[in-house]
């Protein structure tokens, strides 16, 4: 069921675009968040049906697009979402800027936890809005949040909008309710409206279990859940998000900002794949998580016997594994070792949000087990090379 596809010389971001992006051709990547599994057939047999019609003109979403995300939330997510909330974007991070704009005026004070998903910091800089960072508490790898420096910075900074990462990345947590509930009380105490990215709710590993944010009590006025079918199945290319605006007046903004910038919908394509990828793909996204858990096993153990004082967060939630490599690699020279000895090419760790995380790589592991084999002995033999 689950295919790997060798993606070499196929105008892949992540395979071809390692000059542009790293300097060099010659390393083995595992960094930006896609993975390179076929897509499930249900998606493929659709689309071939739809490209034999032959003809490529206007289309209609048509009449189960958004039914099939219903029946998708609330079966795995006990999520009663109304379909007269959803609205389209062509990707989270999109969304994001688009709320920032919408949700804030310039100047205004938004908040992050970090380390995070460094496009968020990105939207907020851009936008000219002042960044507000609040580091989430790490012991030994495990991350939680902290509730005082949260709220203090808050008041302190007169925060008007918070952007949620849930599940978190890069650090992979996936937050329990009573953390979600603190957070929320907090925002709903000071009046800061909320961002929720739930782009990986899917990607959930173990016993844990993703909880929407928005069904946790009465944020229906503070609260939009931005998410997507393209982590779940693999489908970035389709640039198909789905935003949920619970609130009418957030939702008549949000409409009439999408009226003066003309993006009302997307593309045919991405309707097409959601919908069968929702219909029918389950089966699918099982075996990914069964490969993606096996995967981070592998690594975990490892790097145990072999670099035990690599830390390496536990993976709760998403493919992306975060790892403090400080104890064999010095921070500031991070980079360079990863790229010029090991012939990787990862998320740096002061992408998401700093120098103070140098010392850190994301590894994006949703990929054949033999690659994964390869990159974890590359890195390994580039660290003892140098001790040599």
């Amino acid at each position: 069921m689950l295919k790997y596809v060798e993606r070499k010389q196929t105008d892949s971001t992540k395979w071809d675009g390692l000059e542009s992006m790293f300097g060099a051709e010659d390393l083995m990547p595992l960094w930006v968040a896609d993975m390179d599994f076929k897509v499930a057939d249900c998606v493929i047999e659709r689309l071939k049906e739809y490209l034999e019609l032959g003809v490529l003109g206007y289309y209609k979403e048509s009449e189960g697009y958004k039914q099939a995300f219903i029946n998708w939330e609330e079966t795995y997510h006990n999520y009663k979402v109304k379909k007269e909330w959803i609205r389209y974007s062509p990707g989270v991070v999109p969304a994001i800027n688009w709320f920032i704009q919408l949700l804030t005026e310039k100047n205004d004070s938004i908040i992050v936890l970090t380390p995070v998903y460094y496009p968020f910091l990105d939207a907020v800089k851009n936008n000219g809005r002042n960044l507000i960072e609040s580091d989430l508490i790490n012991e030994e790898g495990k991350y939680t949040i902290d509730f005082k420096d949260f709220e203090s910075k808050i008041i302190e900074n007169n925060v008007k909008l918070f952007i949620l990462c849930s599940p978190h990345n890069p650090v992979g947590r996936v937050w329990k309710k009573d953390e979600l509930k603190n957070l929320l009380s907090i925002c709903k105490k000071h009046s800061v409206k909320v961002v929720s990215d739930e782009i990986h709710q899917d990607i959930i590993i173990g016993k844990n279990n993703h909880i929407p944010a928005a069904t946790l009590g009465d944020y229906d006025s503070m609260l939009v859940t931005l998410t997507a079918g393209t982590k779940t199945f693999n489908l970035a290319s389709c640039k198909n998000s789905f935003v949920i605006i619970p609130d009418p007046q957030i939702r008549k903004a949000f409409d009439n900002f999408v009226q003066c910038i003309r993006i009302p919908s997307g593309n045919t394509f991405g309707y097409i794949a959601v919908q069968s990828a929702y219909e029918e793909g389950r089966p699918w996204l099982e075996a990914v998580l069964h490969q993606i858990e096996e995967n981070y096993l592998y690594i975990q153990e490892k790097l145990h016997k072999e670099l035990p004082l690599a830390e390496v967060s536990p993976l709760e939630g998403t493919y992306l594994l975060w790892i403090n490599l400080g104890k064999y690699i010095k921070g500031d020279e991070t980079e360079i070792f990863i790229k010029e000895k090991c012939k990787l090419a990862l998320d740096f760790g002061a992408w998401f949000g700093g120098k103070r995380f140098n010392n850190y790589v994301r590894i994006n592991i949703a990929t054949s087990k033999e690659n994964v084999i390869k990159a974890v002995e590359q890195l390994i033999q580039g660290i003892k090379d140098t001790d040599r």
